[in-house]
């Protein structure tokens, strides 16, 4: 389904994802594991069109993405949840959940794609006519993930999904990526703590200083002690990460 090879990426002259190579395959769960700053953020920026690489290739169901525009890419099936939420503020939840079925139409109706955000999110149905301003953090995730969500997508790119919200709102996010998987949609995860990686996950890619340390179950991932110090999240900050934190840019 999703296949990225050899990925490299730059920001502001500095080298940020150094040959990164993932999958997704069709009815899976992966994540992608690594510390702030190494590279995670830019590795999903790049396969929604919004990086452009120095190098290698992105392939959706065997299309290349590199030179499309990130609308191109919404709607040739992939959507997007950016860790930031970005909510529209001026929006009712409503409006934010439908807003993407009154520019792609798809194979089902706009009242059946709605109808599954809810499904996945059910809280959000009492908030329908509730501002986007007036949620909280973990409402906002929540509206992101089911914006996306009514895309129709075969894919949903998910960036630090749980990142910063309450420990009693992160078990509310993990039912309803079980219920997105059991809809049929493939999931890609980005997550700084390891903890908060889905039981269910196929398949973890561990990521450090740009680069893929690691490509396994998330079992396995804790029989080698240097991918172990990462995801557990000692040591210090990578190089990628340094060099961003100098840049004033996000990776």
């Amino acid at each position: 389904m999703l296949s990225v090879r050899d990925l490299v990426v730059d920001i502001q002259g500095s080298p940020v994802l150094r040959g990164v190579s993932l999958e997704v395959k069709a009815g899976e769960i992966v994540c992608l594991v690594g510390r702030n700053g190494a590279g995670k953020t830019t590795t999903f920026r790049s396969i929604m069109g919004s990086r452009k690489p120095r190098g290698g290739a992105i392939e959706f169901e065997g299309v290349p993405l590199i030179g499309k525009r990130p609308y191109e890419i919404a709607r040739m099936g992939i959507g997007f949840s950016p860790e930031e939420s970005e909510v529209f503020g001026d929006l009712t939840v409503a409006e934010n959940i439908a807003m993407p079925t009154w520019t792609v139409e798809t194979g089902r109706t706009a009242e059946e794609r709605i109808a599954e955000a809810y499904r996945v999110f059910p809280k959000l149905d009492r908030y329908r006519e509730r501002g986007g301003q007036a949620l909280s953090g973990g409402e906002r995730k929540m509206v992101s993930i089911a914006r996306a969500l009514t895309l129709d997508p075969k894919l949903l790119l998910l960036d630090e999904p749980t990142e910063g919200l309450s420990p009693a709102i992160v078990p509310s996010i993990v039912e309803g990526l079980a219920a997105i998987r059991n809809f049929g949609h493939s999931i890609f995860i980005s997550e700084s703590n390891v903890h908060h990686v889905p039981e269910f996950t196929d398949r973890l890619y561990v990521m450090e200083r740009g680069e893929i340390i690691f490509a396994g179950s998330p079992h396995d991932a804790y029989r080698d002690p240097a991918v172990v110090r990462v995801i557990e999240g000692t040591g210090g900050m990578s190089a990628g990460g340094a060099a961003a934190n100098a840049a004033g840019t996000r990776l």
